[in-house]
């Protein structure tokens, strides 16, 4: 099943920069096969939504492997019946 979905992943304790463990994040996302946008706030993915939701769970397992002790996802998910959803279709 198609789906879309935003992604924002906080790891918390890390300090005040993020940017390491945002940057992995993003590789993560990236050596799938999505459609990824990143923004200010999070990420825009598209996707098949088993994969969505395993990559999901490979960064958390990936993060706390590579030292985080504490992270805070959030994950908004689109799925339709009557078309696939694309991130191209969001755009106004």
């Amino acid at each position: 099943m198609k789906a879309t979905a935003e992604l924002q992943v906080i790891p918390i304790g890390a300090g005040v920069s993020v940017r390491k463990e945002i940057t992995r994040v993003i590789e993560i996302l990236k050596s799938h096969d999505f459609i990824v946008e990143t923004h200010a706030s999070g990420t825009n993915l598209e996707g098949e939504l088993a994969e969505i939701l395993a990559v999901v769970e490979q960064i958390h397992e990936t993060l706390h492997r590579e030292g985080g002790v504490r992270l805070v996802s959030y994950l908004k998910l689109e799925t339709r019946t009557d078309k696939a959803p694309t991130l191209l279709g969001k755009r106004l």
